[in-house]
């Protein structure tokens, strides 16, 4: 049985993968959203977001599930601290946040997204907020 340190160890790398998709791929949006329908610089965006999220952000976000439900498995009694619970709901807010941007995504590899980049720069602040709340709850155990 693989040790509770390695499997910590592979959900931070997992968890940080996901993160630096969350935080980068709603900034292509802001870009993107800038750019001219059908345009070289479109079009570019359109395979950097399709890669970012199909390539980086979809394993990272299914291997820190894994990892993170492997170690919730091996020390079940973190369920019962209500610091973990709080970090959970958090975590299926950033899920929920993931699946936002694979909708936008979407939308933009159709050319029906809309284009006003104020939207996507609200939706970049998401993640952040999330992270500090999860990483607090993580590390602090506050309650």
């Amino acid at each position: 049985m693989m040790d509770y340190s390695w499997v910590k160890a592979l959900h931070l790398i997992a968890v940080m993968s996901w993160m630096a998709g969350l935080l980068y791929l709603p900034r292509l949006f802001v870009y993107h959203a800038q750019s001219e329908i059908g345009s070289v610089r479109s079009e570019t965006y359109k395979l950097m977001e399709r890669r970012l999220l199909k390539a980086i952000m979809n394993p990272a976000m299914i291997a820190s599930w894994g990892f993170g439900l492997w170690m919730l498995h091996l020390n079940p009694g973190l369920l019962s601290m209500p610091w973990m619970w709080v970090k959970i709901t958090c975590v299926i807010a950033m899920t929920a946040s993931h699946m936002v941007f694979a909708r936008f995504r979407r939308q933009f590899e159709e050319d029906t997204a809309i284009r006003k980049d104020k939207r996507y720069r609200f939706w970049n602040e998401a993640p952040t907020l999330l992270m500090i709340i999860i990483v607090i709850m993580a590390v602090v155990e506050p309650f």
